[in-house]
């Protein structure tokens, strides 16, 4: 891999912080839109209208015209001017960040994240693992990852059962299945109407695209597990609570910047070493991916935050001896394909 230059480093750490500082003061004046008036028998009704991910246009009833009402649009039309500035300037940003070399997701995938990350999916604890945090993680560590150009269209979002802001606010809530169908994209649930095996993953007819929604694994169970918050269903896997546990905010940048929670480097590397033992002869082909994102994660954090990589290490093989060898077994691993040298036991 290599370092990206100093000052795309720099524009990444501006587009962070300014999507962060957004996303804190998120308020009506973020809606795409506007209001309209109807004269409905001769009284003015209020709708807001907006265009979805297709393009089609959608009126949403907000009520009959009253003061408050009018005070609400007036709010709306200040707010708007205000952040528009701050929209533009992201939009700029990513810009120079393309220009300067900077890991880019494809448009697709990219548009499929926007319209998750806007319904509140990362809000509510969702987590982007796999290729497409890989690509992220890239920019937050300023680095060019080798096979750069390996794309995916797999988007894998993970998150726990249950998220901390339902302690709170239990009510709040996300219609995944809607929000992929809003994007007109022909996404499709998988398997379709099975209701002994709740679909985790959907897919578009004749297109690589594929997302898959995973939660961690408790016991022996492999049944999908439904998550309330998001109105479908998720694939538990082994070792996806050690993924989960720590997570970072970063961005996924194409034309625009969306804000997206993934893992933090060192665990997002530990877990595809130790996944990657998982893999049978068949999956040889992923398997190696796996081991060759570890290996350039771990080898920038070993440079510049070997710390991250030991306080890793140390909270899996606390979990027990099956860990502990399978971190010691990773390690070996990548010493031999890479001559990576990190401690071995």
């Amino acid at each position: 891999m290599e370092k990206q230059p100093l000052e795309n480093q720099t524009l990444y750490a501006e587009l962070l912080e300014q999507l962060r500082a957004l996303d804190a003061i998120r308020s009506i004046g973020f809606l795409e839109g506007s209001f309209v008036q109807k004269i409905v028998k001769g009284e003015p009704y209020i709708y807001f209208q907006r265009y979805d991910a297709s393009g089609a246009k959608r009126q949403l009833y907000v009520g009959r015209k009253t003061e408050s009402l009018s005070e609400l649009i007036a709010k709306y039309q200040q707010e708007k001017q205000e952040f528009a500035p701050d929209l533009s300037g992201i939009e700029r940003l990513c810009a120079q960040l393309r220009v300067g070399g900077a890991l880019m997701t494809d448009h697709a995938s990219a548009r499929v994240v926007k319209q998750l990350a806007e319904s509140g999916v990362f809000r509510l604890g969702g987590v982007l693992v796999g290729t497409h945090a890989y690509i992220a993680i890239g920019n937050n560590l300023g680095v060019r990852w080798e096979h750069a150009g390996i794309r995916t269209r797999d988007i894998d979002i993970a998150s726990r059962r249950t998220a901390e802001l339902e302690l709170i606010l239990p009510r709040i809530e996300v219609d995944i299945p809607s929000v992929l169908e809003s994007l007109k994209m022909g996404f499709f649930p998988i398997p379709q109407l099975d209701h002994s095996h709740p679909s985790t993953s959907f897919m578009i007819r004749g297109n690589k695209m594929r997302i898959d929604f995973l939660t961690e694994q408790h016991g022996q169970e492999t049944k999908p597990v439904y998550i309330p918050r998001f109105k479908t269903a998720a694939q538990p896997l082994l070792f996806m609570d050690f993924l989960l546990e720590e997570k970072i905010p970063s961005v996924v940048v194409d034309g625009g910047g969306v804000l997206v929670n993934v893992p933090s480097p060192a665990r997002f590397a530990i877990h595809k070493m130790i996944i990657a033992q998982e893999r049978t002869a068949e999956n040889h082909v992923k398997r190696d991916k796996d081991f060759q994102q570890a290996y350039q994660v771990l080898s920038v954090l070993q440079d510049e935050r070997p710390g991250d990589i030991t306080l890793a290490i140390e909270n899996a093989i606390k979990r027990g001896r099956g860990w502990e060898n399978r971190i010691y077994t990773g390690i070996k691993e990548l010493n031999k394909r890479f001559g990576f040298l990190l401690t071995q036991r």
